[in-house]
């Protein structure tokens, strides 16, 4: 069957409703983290600050001859409607819908004048989603079926966020702190951090996992005084402590931290910065998002080359979209799913109502464990009248 249409819609649905009264206010709204931006100081509190300005989610629609359709989403709107509407869609209209692969081909080698990584991943992404969903729907079985059946009873999730005790409340065996502090907060910064992990590891005690998110914060001297500083707290490992592109940092930062596991590559994309970091053995943990590394078709390719190096890959918010749940659920060499926390505690995951928001059809984790939707697809409970009301 044949590819009909492509279409990228830019579109902003609401968020999630609950009846319930927040506790407090989450972690999220005014916190601040460390950033690669921290260095300037009128930027330095919040990432919303210099964030780009392209409003709204990137939802793409691929429809077959017969008019059945896959949805796939991703962000930065602006820039990737652009690369999907007007190169990729054009190129694509008439191509073997089922052809998931060589379609994964031709956009990394459209991209070529412009390179597949950046925002060109991201578009990949969202056609790449959108494919998979729609094959999964002509088959009639959801996606993690395609990938082989499920590799597991249920997901074992993660979460991220700085509101521990509600985590801890809600069940999780794991969490992940973001980190507030960075080099341009000077000395006083590792006073600060290490603070901030002995708390939470007392609160938690030993038995719970605790991990650091750096967000691209630091250089490669204060991530290793800070993992000096951080190893008698038992850390599972530290995240993304460099800018993505400082592959050599990542080497030596293998080399000068031996004991230390390290985490990254949510801001990689394709699958060829994955293959580097496995074959020099400097990252432990492969982090890519199915968002915007180039969709199911590329995180499947990067479990395959981390799987035959005994390397684990936990995709970036992989329990937060259907699309992560999918991959979690079917890959057998992702042992976590990372659940980012934004909404506020006292508020149970599962009293909101998802009808109509991007979250539509995503499963929500009961005492730290997700089982995905079951429906053909994605299980993305949107229609097309849902998404053309949402459109910017």
């Amino acid at each position: 069957m044949k590819i009909k249409s492509i279409k990228a819609y830019a579109a902003k649905f609401p968020a999630p409703t609950s009846s319930e009264n927040a506790a407090r206010e989450s972690w999220f709204i005014d916190s601040e983290v460390a950033n690669p931006m921290s260095r300037y100081p009128r930027f330095k509190k919040h990432r919303d600050l210099w964030k780009p300005p392209w409003e709204g989610v990137s939802v793409c629609v691929v429809t077959a001859e017969d008019g059945t359709f896959g949805v796939g989403m991703t962000t930065f709107s602006g820039p990737v409607n652009s690369l999907i509407n007007h190169h990729f869609a054009p190129l694509l209209v008439g191509e073997n819908c089922m052809a998931i692969e060589k379609i994964w081909d031709m956009m990394f080698r459209l991209s070529s004048p412009y390179s597949a990584g950046g925002i060109a991943s991201y578009a990949i992404s969202a056609v790449d989603l959108a494919l998979w969903d729609l094959k999964a729907k002509i088959a009639g079985m959801p996606v993690y079926e395609l990938l082989g059946g499920p590799a597991r009873e249920k997901i074992t999730c993660y979460a991220t966020g700085n509101d521990t005790d509600w985590h801890m409340e809600l069940g999780f065996l794991a969490t992940k702190l973001a980190c507030p502090y960075g080099p341009s907060d000077g000395l006083d910064a590792l006073d600060k951090n290490e603070e901030l992990i002995s708390k939470n590891r007392d609160l938690i005690g030993s038995h719970v996992e605790l991990m650091l998110d750096c967000w691209m914060a630091f250089d490669l001297e204060f991530a290793v005084r800070l993992a000096e500083r951080m190893r008698p707290y038992n850390l599972k490992w530290i995240e993304d402590c460099l800018i993505p592109e400082d592959y050599q940092g990542f080497k030596e930062l293998r080399k000068r931290l031996p004991w230390q596991s390290i985490a990254t590559g949510e801001h990689w994309y394709t699958s060829l910065p994955f293959l580097s970091a496995v074959s020099d053995r400097s990252v432990d943990y492969l982090q890519p998002d199915i968002q915007w590394v180039g969709g199911m078709t590329a995180v499947v390719k990067i479990c395959h080359i981390a799987e035959a190096a005994g390397i684990s890959v936990i995709p970036h918010g992989g329990a937060n979209t259907p699309y992560g749940q999918h991959a979690c659920y079917g890959m057998p060499n992702i042992p976590l799913g990372e659940y980012f926390m934004q909404t506020s505690p006292g508020m149970q995951l599962d009293h909101f109502d998802r009808s109509g928001t991007e979250s539509a059809g995503a499963a929500v984790p009961q005492n730290g464990f997700i089982i995905p939707n079951d429906s053909p697809g994605f299980g993305i409970e949107l229609t097309l009248e849902d998404i053309e009301k949402a459109t910017v």
